[in-house]
């Protein structure tokens, strides 16, 4: 059904199909500007601007902003609010359809405030390049801790190993539902990426390590010696040799090995 026209000063209708909930907070809102930290000469990528409230944090201070919206609707407001003003570019599009590179250039800075249905496939996409130098996201409370899980950690998984190897992780501050406008069944938290210095996987090995990080994980409550020689078809030989080597107890699980320790085991069944 076609949607009617909004009026002037009138925000359009939440979509719950977009899992829209936008930031109302002006203490949260500044403290993701703050974090995000852009100077005259950065441009910046935002995710999911909606309806334009960090938006107007961030154009003051950045060189360029541009922010990608999905709602249709809400994209024609923010072209409409920023007429004229050749700093700021609004693109209408699916954020995992875009082309970055296209987008922001090699070098950028990324905000993202993103429907928490697709976090996962958002933030693994932002882990290629082109990487931004930092990116600040907005997720739900249970993903931040995951994403900044330690081994051992009821919340260490998959997502926590492949962003660990190459980025460090700060939790920036936790959002309560009603900083929300409708408010989430969900608490939330502002977490900012940084890549690492030196990862501890190379860019393009990431899509193979991810593959094999998840399904290590799929099989998480086996024992370490199980799952390799599951997830690559390994003897009992081969498994013995290369855990050995590594210093990995056979007996040992998933969620116990460290992301350098997932690295390690990677390169050596890829060898």
């Amino acid at each position: 059904m076609a949607r009617l026209p909004t009026q002037p000063g009138q925000n359009p209708p939440v979509l719950k199909k977009f899992g829209q909930h936008f930031l109302t907070d002006p203490s949260v809102l500044q403290a993701i500007a703050d974090a995000v930290a852009p100077t005259a000469s950065d441009t910046v990528l935002e995710i999911g601007p909606g309806r334009g409230a960090l938006t107007d944090l961030l154009v003051p201070l950045a060189g360029r902003v541009v922010a990608v919206e999905l709602d249709r609707a809400l994209a024609a407001q923010l072209i409409e609010r920023y007429r004229g003003n050749p700093r700021v570019q609004i693109v209408q599009e699916d954020i995992l359809k875009s082309d970055i590179r296209a987008l922001a250039g090699d070098d950028y800075i990324l905000a993202g405030n993103v429907p928490y249905y697709i976090t996962t496939p958002i933030i693994f996409k932002t882990l290629e390049p082109p990487v931004p130098r930092r990116s600040v996201f907005l997720v739900q409370r249970e993903v931040a801790e995951r994403i900044a899980a330690e081994e051992n950690d009821s919340d260490y998984g998959a997502l926590t190993v492949n962003v660990a190897a190459t980025s460090e992780v700060e939790i920036i501050r936790e959002v309560p539902a009603t900083s929300f406008s409708p408010p989430p069944k969900v608490e939330s938290a502002v977490i900012r990426l940084t890549p690492r210095a030196l990862p501890l996987i190379e860019r393009p090995l990431i899509p193979a390590f991810r593959s094999f990080v998840q399904a290590a994980f799929g099989q998480r409550r086996k024992q370490i010696q199980r799952v390799l020689r599951s997830v690559r078809g390994l003897s009992v030989e081969e498994v013995t040799r290369i855990l050995r080597s590594c210093g990995v107890d056979p007996t040992a699980r998933p969620e116990t090995l460290s992301p350098e320790k997932f690295v390690e085991l990677f390169r050596s069944v890829a060898s």
